[in-house]
């Protein structure tokens, strides 16, 4: 049987060369760069009603990272008929 999520629980996590904080809660998840406030945020129901699927979808359309690194990625370039 599996321990029912009453509180958070925080983890470090290494993603590349960058150091994250992961909280995992009743609410949701949160991914941020160690030693800041503000990261990603995603609720269970957005996960679970595929609104986060189309979230990264439409960033990697639009050409931003789907972990924000600080540096953005830049746009698909389209290429001109001669």
């Amino acid at each position: 049987m599996a321990t029912r999520l009453t509180g958070p629980l925080k983890r470090e996590v290494s993603i590349g060369k960058a150091d994250y904080m992961l909280t995992i809660s009743p609410e949701g998840l949160k991914l941020v760069p160690k030693g800041k406030r503000n990261g990603l945020e995603l609720a269970w129901a957005a996960l679970v009603s595929g609104d986060a699927a189309m979230a990264v979808a439409l960033r990697a359309y639009v050409g931003l990272p789907a972990v924000s690194t600080g540096a953005r990625a830049k746009p698909p370039v389209a290429k001109r008929k001669a």
